[in-house]
């Protein structure tokens, strides 16, 4: 069974400014603005960048309008040999109004007519201090941490024997005071109430909290508590991989829970199918505990141990066994 984690996701609609990455990852990508002002305001629709390559000498199928243009040495070199109208003509060519920047590494000097063009049709262009590879490796990479799908959900996001699990409920069902026992017996809070998720790699969902509420708890009767300084940084993290996901609820001696686990229930944040657990909660039963042994029995069936599994086998074989010794002692008699 596959259910939809429900969250508020912030990707669909999704407008990420020239301005936006020039504020935030300038610094580390080394840019400065020379031209175009106006061009910050132009919006990045693809993560993405490319040097033009073919494009500069007149080659335009297939060109992608929409990518940064990162020129190198090579690139910078060819234009400065071309006779002057041609290289204005095979720019006009590449630089579109749906071009968002235009980035020189190297240091190198931006050619005029380049200058003049990103001016004139209000791209922005920026020198960077970077090698043209590690330029376009580090920009690469950059655009997809902002382009990957995320959502915030409510819930508590733990660390518990390297496995990371997001503790979801209904408000007052315990989920704080449940992650509060977990730090106590040495385990690692990540985030608490708020937790956004963010998709990496494509393949696999990570937490982590806001920077306002970081390593704070609300415990109802205590106030907010900051659980580095009661409990020490050894016990908090800003970030973990979601590996589960448990819901607490409680108990209904009408619903029927599972108490064998041979069905494996899954639960969809972002495209990721997590392996889900519903955990009905009611006085005397130790939730702690019980998330502790959720932790380990998945890391026992990520290296390939079922415990279900084998006892399910167990009581097959044993049922076979049975059946034959019975066939026998009547083919006997």
């Amino acid at each position: 069974m596959v259910d939809v984690l429900p969250g508020k996701n912030s990707v669909t609609d999704m407008v990420y400014k020239v301005e936006e990455l020039f504020q935030k990852h300038g610094l580390h990508l080394g840019l400065d603005l020379v031209a175009g002002q106006k061009g910050l305001k132009r919006s990045i629709k693809v993560p993405e960048a490319h040097r033009p390559g073919l494009s500069l000498c007149g080659f335009m199928k297939n060109h992608a309008h929409k990518r940064i243009l990162v020129f190198g040495k090579v690139e910078i070199e060819y234009l400065r040999d071309l006779d002057p109208s041609v290289r204005v003509s095979r720019l006009k060519e590449i630089l579109t109004s749906s071009t968002p920047a235009v980035i020189v590494a190297r240091r190198l000097l931006p050619l005029k007519e380049l200058s003049e063009l990103c001016q004139s049709k209000g791209i922005s262009l920026f020198r960077s201090s970077m090698s043209t590879m590690n330029l376009l490796s580090k920009l690469t990479l950059l655009l997809n941490e902002e382009f990957s799908p995320s959502m915030t959900c409510h819930g508590t996001l733990v660390e518990v024997f390297g496995v990371g699990v997001l503790i979801k409920g209904d408000s007052s069902v315990g989920k704080s005071e449940a992650a509060l026992g977990l730090i106590e017996r040495g385990h690692r809070l990540i985030s608490d109430d708020v937790v956004k998720v963010k998709k990496r790699e494509g393949s696999y969902v990570e937490g982590f909290g806001a920077e306002l509420t970081r390593h704070h708890m609300e415990i109802r009767g205590i106030g907010i508590i900051n659980v580095a300084n009661l409990y020490g940084a050894v016990c908090v993290r800003d970030n973990k991989s979601i590996d589960i996901v448990v819901k607490l609820e409680t108990w209904d001696d009408q619903h029927f829970y599972d108490r064998v686990g041979l069905v494996e229930n899954f639960c969809d944040v972002l495209g990721v199918n997590i392996p889900y657990h519903v955990l009905p909660v009611k006085p005397g039963r130790d939730v702690v505990l019980l998330l502790e042994t959720i932790a380990l029995n998945h890391r026992l069936k990520a290296m390939g141990y079922n415990s279900a599994k084998e006892f399910n086998n167990k009581l097959l074989d044993m049922i076979s066994s049975k059946n034959q010794t019975r066939i026998r002692s009547r083919e006997t008699v």
